[in-house]
């Protein structure tokens, strides 16, 4: 399986190295690290790392969460706790069909003291929880091992969909379209953008759209804003702001 890890800012060397040597275990070797706040590469990282020292050298290291994703044609991120405007976290089992169903899937983690941010949480199509008692704080390698266990079960099974999905850069300039479109005509403004969006990611990231899809999408989008623009031109209609939605009003903002 083409699975890669992603590691969002590490802070410890050896919890790199130990990530590392956990996805030697399972079978995973795509190591990728988004703005590193360590050497991960130090003595203390290729110690834990053991074996997999290989996996650790040929780490590759992003400026952002959007660039490690880029190519990935599904992302799950892992989080503790439900996020307001975001879909729940599953359990790992419960997701492993569509990750086994992805040409490139993803699997992301978060920094060692807070996890996924909202923000992180966005460009994931999925979330997953892992069950633990009362005491739910995991070191990284142990989530990495689990995760990547649930993930790699089945692997040989043959996958349901033989449909391409859209890469996560397809379907994050869709919608950075999308949320250019919603302003152009009011549909929303500056402060429920954010929350707006999520309630759209939601919805869209279930259709696990395929790259034409995105498109035809975009196409739409793009002919939405010749119409205001040929409109404004012409001096018969000018974007205003709509009424604000039953469903923002109840839901309101979110906060990141």
């Amino acid at each position: 399986m083409n699975l890669a890890v992603v590691l969002v800012s590490p802070k410890t060397p050896g919890n790199v190295g130990s990530a590392a040597r956990a996805m030697l275990n399972m079978g995973a070797s795509d190591l990728r690290i988004v703005a590193p706040r360590c050497d991960y590469l130090d003595s203390q990282s290729v110690a834990m790392a053991v074996h997999a020292e290989g996996i650790l050298r040929a780490a590759r290291v992003y400026p952002t969460l959007r660039d490690a994703l880029a190519d990935r044609d599904l992302s799950v991120g892992t989080t503790a706790r439900q996020r307001a405007d975001l879909p729940p976290p599953r359990h790992p089992a419960l997701v492993r069909p569509f990750v086994r169903d992805a040409a490139a899937p993803a699997l992301v983690f978060g920094p060692e003291e807070t996890g996924l941010i909202n923000s992180d949480l966005e460009q994931c199509q999925m979330a997953v929880r892992i069950p633990t008692g009362d005491y739910a704080s995991l070191n990284l390698a142990q989530a990495v091992l689990l995760v990547c266990y649930e993930f790699l079960q089945g692997q040989d099974e043959p996958p349901e969909l033989t449909r391409k999905t859209a890469t996560r850069e397809e379907m994050e300039a869709m919608y950075g379209h999308l949320h250019e479109t919603m302003q152009l005509i009011g549909y929303t403004d500056a402060v429920r953008a954010r929350h707006t969006l999520r309630l759209w990611r939601a919805l869209l990231d279930r259709a696990l759209m395929s790259s034409a899809e995105s498109r035809l999408f975009r196409g739409f989008l793009r002919q939405v804003k010749w119409k205001v623009d040929d409109a404004a031109e012409r001096g018969t209609a000018a974007p205003r702001h709509a009424p604000q939605s039953e469903e923002l009003a109840e839901g309101g903002p979110a906060q990141d």
